[in-house]
């Protein structure tokens, strides 16, 4: 039997995704690195496209670091920080602790 692919089929996306170059530098890097957490990432990335705010992940608000800051759990170690305004959720980072 061969290998069953990963589906992304975003369905209620309602949020605008911006990637920041250190997201897309990441992702390379998860890419290469370690498939299975790269696919985590991006199964992270459609919940947060269809609410950046519940999902996945277990979101939290970053509070000490400013408004609309938020992160969610990749795995013990590492997280995805986004930003949340005006309609658009700015990917800025997955890899490590905000």
């Amino acid at each position: 039997m061969g290998k069953k692919k990963a589906k992304f089929i975003p369905t209620e996306v309602k949020w605008e995704i911006i990637l920041d170059q250190n997201f897309r530098e990441d992702l390379q890097y998860w890419i290469q690195q370690d498939r299975k957490l790269a696919l985590r990432l991006l199964a992270v990335v459609e919940s947060i496209a269809i609410n950046p705010f519940t999902g996945i992940g277990k979101p939290e608000a970053l509070k000490h670091l400013g408004s609309n800051l938020w992160s969610r759990r990749l795995n013990q170690e590492h997280r995805i920080v986004y930003l949340v305004r005006d309609g658009k959720v700015y990917l800025l980072a997955a890899k490590y602790h905000y």
